[in-house]
């Protein structure tokens, strides 16, 4: 797959974009376990161009995490034009647009998935970042704002008419949110029309390397993008590549698994600081599946949750090494 320049092999898996989650280290270490590319956490094109310290912080790139995209996000023209050349002077490779962002105090404000309700707004943006910048232009997208308006098979082409150079697709409406299972039917359609040019990429609810590699023979996408599923395990996209080339999986250990997630925790206290880095990284640990179905684990859990400083976190992860992993799980 190809975004403008960028070569990506074939049937690439990325990291998708995430707020709060997707800071440089978290991308780092996902390409390190193999992530083809990844996107940063979205930026508000108003926050971007008042230039705030914690929106212009989104934009640093660390060299070894390349190829990397910068999404960004707004509801007026001018704002996401001067946002978008903006981004384009923190050099990534791409600029995403994000039009699929479903929270309420985005959507709800009408930027991200609320531009799915101004079709020819969404549609005048997207042209004009794409003439502001030289840098390829992708966007993302949900399948409509609910279940009575999934547009996403009309509106494809029409973004592909606007000059981007990919489209990737997440399997639920607005309304949806992020309940129930992701739909990629659509998706799949989508990709098999003949007007579409650009690559198609799949994103929803990938949470094994097995689901990947159905989805790309069932859906015929040309690459997957890997959110909710890499949240506490970025191990996940060593394992589908590994899955994807040779058909089996060689998982890390246990140990080697927690030492990823104590490289985490220390990288964002480095970051940031030791009590809003671990608040940062917690929703790692209440996610990560090395911790799930140890038995008699709440109390621990708890424990681990509240832990406010480095030593007291580490001394709880110790415990839990000791007794629970290479055993248990």
């Amino acid at each position: 797959m190809k975004i403008g320049s960028i070569e990506l092999g074939q049937r690439p898996v990325m990291l998708a974009p995430m707020e709060d989650v997707t800071d440089p280290s978290f991308r780092l270490i996902c390409r390190e376990m193999g992530a083809k590319m990844v996107y940063t956490e979205f930026v508000s094109a108003e926050a971007l161009i008042r230039n705030i310290n914690s929106t212009t912080r989104k934009l640093q790139i660390n060299e070894a995490e390349r190829p990397v995209a910068i999404q960004i996000y707004g509801r007026d023209v001018d704002a996401m034009i001067e946002a978008a050349k903006m981004v384009e002077d923190a050099k990534p490779e791409l600029i995403d647009i994000n039009f699929g962002c479903p929270v309420k105090k985005v959507a709800g404000k009408g930027a991200g998935a609320g531009m799915l309700r101004d079709i020819p707004k969404l549609l005048h943006i997207t042209r004009e970042v794409v003439k502001a910048v030289k840098l390829p232009v992708t966007v993302k997208t949900r399948l409509g704002w609910d279940c009575e308006n999934k547009i996403i098979c009309d509106l494809g082409p029409m973004l592909q008419d606007c000059g981007i150079s990919a489209l990737t697709v997440h399997g639920r409406t607005r309304s949806q949110m992020y309940i129930g299972e992701a739909d990629w039917t659509l998706i799949g359609k989508l990709k098999e029309d003949p007007r579409m040019t650009i690559p198609i990429i799949g994103n929803g609810d990938i949470t094994s390397a097995q689901k990947a590699a159905d989805y790309f023979g069932r859906y015929g996408v040309d690459g997957i993008m890997v959110g909710r599923g890499a949240i506490g395990a970025p191990w996940i996209f060593r394992e589908i590549d590994q899955y994807l080339t040779t058909g089996e999986i060689t998982p890390l250990n246990d140990t080697e698994k927690m030492n990823i997630l104590r490289r985490q925790i220390q990288e964002s206290i480095d970051r940031i600081d030791e009590y809003r880095g671990i608040l940062h990284i917690r929703r790692h640990l209440a996610a990560t599946p090395l911790l799930k179905g140890i038995p008699n684990f709440k109390e621990t859990r708890i424990r681990m949750l509240r832990a406010d400083t480095l030593d007291e976190l580490s001394k709880i992860l110790d415990e839990i090494e000791e007794k629970y992993l290479n055993t248990q799980i």
